[in-house]
């Protein structure tokens, strides 16, 4: 299908289109650049992708998919110091775990090094270029603000000759760091700071990770990004809303190095403002250094291989994404949408298991000692076709000590003392006593079942209605489990717009809860990593990279109840 049938479809959609995709529908009826929509995708790898960045990665990937076009991957790796090819990697399993694959090779910007080198030494020679000896410090200076004309440079007016010669010798090696750049020449007097005389090269003695020790000056983002696109054939340069004010410089760097009529488009869209969380790659990186979190990935982290490992899906990802759509103006979304959207997910695909977090023994005192049976129990009753497995029921077993009451209340539905309860897919059970010990705590609780009541079954007994019903694991059978049950990382809305305070102070201490003594049906001893389960009555789980066939180990995606759809339904 061509664009221009994809065109035609969209038009009676035209109202539901976000301000994008509306850009994309003109070009193409106006036939922009020959009717190509070619995005891209261009992350620094300095640090792991986070949910912001999942955010860009789909509606970049997503857009090429709707218009039938192309999205590169581009690594804007020209900051050496900050950068590793471990964050290479990691950016491109995130990509492909979220579902999306690049148009060809991975790219990066160093492929391009000699290319905006030679388009310096042009802009140098067109006189719109310059080197300059002052510091960081006085040139910020000179800029001044944007209600007051900047001062020109004492170098500003340097010979082309002179420029030409100093740039090479900087691209030699012969200076240090810091001690010269190169800035366009454009206007001191503009309003817009981004245009007076900015940077394009600075010098920097630094190992890079692909090209070693061949280059000691590094293009800056502004000059680097709107070339790089230039050099492959970006139609559509898809940027967050902070890029807006940088616009202006984008097109002036293009215009001035380049005469086809094909042109790269830089539009602007809010990014993801996520509550309760930090979204600056140099705070995460932060946490991490100072130890504050186990890792990249830690499941606390809005990383994507965080999210990956504490058991969010990406469906949940990219369903979140859409739900939050493309805007033009900054907001905040509450982290609750992106728990709902996990649990959407899961709840339809996770199977439900059952497990005891914090258990106490149960003992049913009627049932014959030796005697183990096999209950039928469905694995997702929200897919049928998901079928049944059975699950060993012995004498004794583990249900949750919350789940015992030894004085309950009228309203209190568990066991108790005189109560009957269903255990699940099993019996209806009486509860006679607890057991305690020296010190009062409960190690037992003894009960009687009701042989005739077994569920589906058939009997009458079978169709006895009772109050509540409990989740259970055979204490002979049970596989023994670490549990590790994560909140949100900091209890603050907003932990760093406050001004005052150190973003690290909000960190919440009760983020991440280890249970060791749990205990999971037999089945789940098989379970692979990232494998999803919905733990009856207590939440979604995931198996941790850390699990193994001796030690299984658990991270609670989220638990059960949904505080997003309550708050909407308010």
């Amino acid at each position: 299908m061509d664009n221009k049938n994809v065109k035609e479809e969209n038009v009676n959609e035209s109202k539901s289109l976000n301000f994008i995709q509306q850009i994309i529908e003109e070009d193409l009826k106006n036939n922009v650049n020959d009717g190509r929509v070619h995005t891209r995708f261009p992350p620094e790898p300095n640090g792991y992708l986070h949910i912001g960045h999942a955010k860009s990665i789909c509606l970049n990937f997503s857009l090429a998919q709707q218009y039938q076009g192309k999205c590169n991957l581009r690594f804007d790796d020209t900051n050496p110091v900050k950068e590793d090819t471990e964050y290479v990697n990691s950016i491109m399993d995130d990509i492909k775990w979220l579902g999306f694959q690049w148009d060809g090779e991975p790219m990066y910007t160093s492929d391009y090094f000699q290319q905006l080198y030679d388009w310096a030494v042009k802009l140098i020679t067109d006189g719109k270029a310059y080197v300059d000896d002052q510091t960081a410090a006085q040139i910020a200076e000179q800029k001044k603000s944007p209600t007051e004309p900047g001062i020109e440079s004492p170098y500003r007016n340097r010979s082309v000759e002179e420029n030409l010669d100093l740039f090479e010798r900087m691209k030699n090696g012969e200076f240090k760091d810091g001690e010269k750049v190169l800035r366009a020449k454009i206007d001191m007097t503009s309003s817009n700071m981004h245009m007076r005389d900015p940077l394009m090269y600075r010098i920097m003695h630094a190992h890079h990770h692909r090209t070693g020790d061949q280059w000691c000056i590094y293009p800056m983002y502004d000059y680097a990004h709107g070339e790089s696109d230039y050099i492959e054939g970006i139609t559509h340069s898809i940027c967050t809303l902070e890029f807006e004010v940088h616009r202006p410089l984008y097109e002036w760097f293009v215009n001035n190095l380049t005469d086809t009529d094909y042109r790269p488009k830089q539009r602007e869209f809010a990014r993801l403002n996520l509550s309760y969380t930090v979204m600056s790659k140099r705070k995460l990186l932060e946490l991490v250094k100072d130890n504050h979190v186990n890792g990249w990935d830690d499941p606390r982290m809005p990383t994507v291989s965080g999210l990956r490992r504490r058991g969010f899906t990406p469906a949940s990802i990219r369903n979140f994404a859409d739900i939050i759509g493309v805007a033009k103006r900054n907001n905040v979304i509450d982290v609750s949408l992106l728990e709902h959207c996990v649990r959407e997910d899961l709840n339809k695909t996770a199977p439900r298991v059952m497990a005891v977090l914090n258990p106490v023994k149960l003992i049913i005192t009627n049932y014959p000692e030796n005697q183990e049976e096999f209950l039928s129990i469905e694995n997702n009753p929200e897919d049928p076709e998901s079928g049944n497995r059975d699950i060993p029921f012995s004498r004794e077993l583990y249900i949750e000590r919350e789940d015992f009451m030894e004085d309950a209340p009228k309203k209190f539905f568990r066991m108790t003392p005189g109560q009957e309860v269903r255990l699940k897919a099993a019996y209806i059970v009486m509860c006679e006593k607890a057991v305690k010990d020296a010190d009062g705590n409960i190690t037992e609780i003894h009960c009687t079942y009701d042989a005739k009541s077994k569920s589906g079954s058939g009997s009458e007994e079978s169709k006895r209605k009772v109050k509540g019903t409990l989740h259970w694991v055979s204490a002979k059978h049970a596989a023994k489990a670490e549990v590790r049950i994560y909140d949100r990382l900091f209890n603050h809305e907003a932990p760093d717009a406050q001004k005052e305070t150190d973003f690290k102070e909000f960190i919440n201490p009760d983020s991440l809860q280890i249970l060791r003594e749990c205990y999971v049906e037999p089945s789940l001893k098989e379970a692979k990593t990232e494998d999803h389960f919905q733990f009856t009555r207590l939440g979604y789980f995931s198996v941790d990279k850390d699990s193994n066939t001796e030690k299984l180990v658990f991270n609670r995606t989220v638990s059960l109840k949904d505080s997003w759809t309550k708050t909407q339904k308010k």
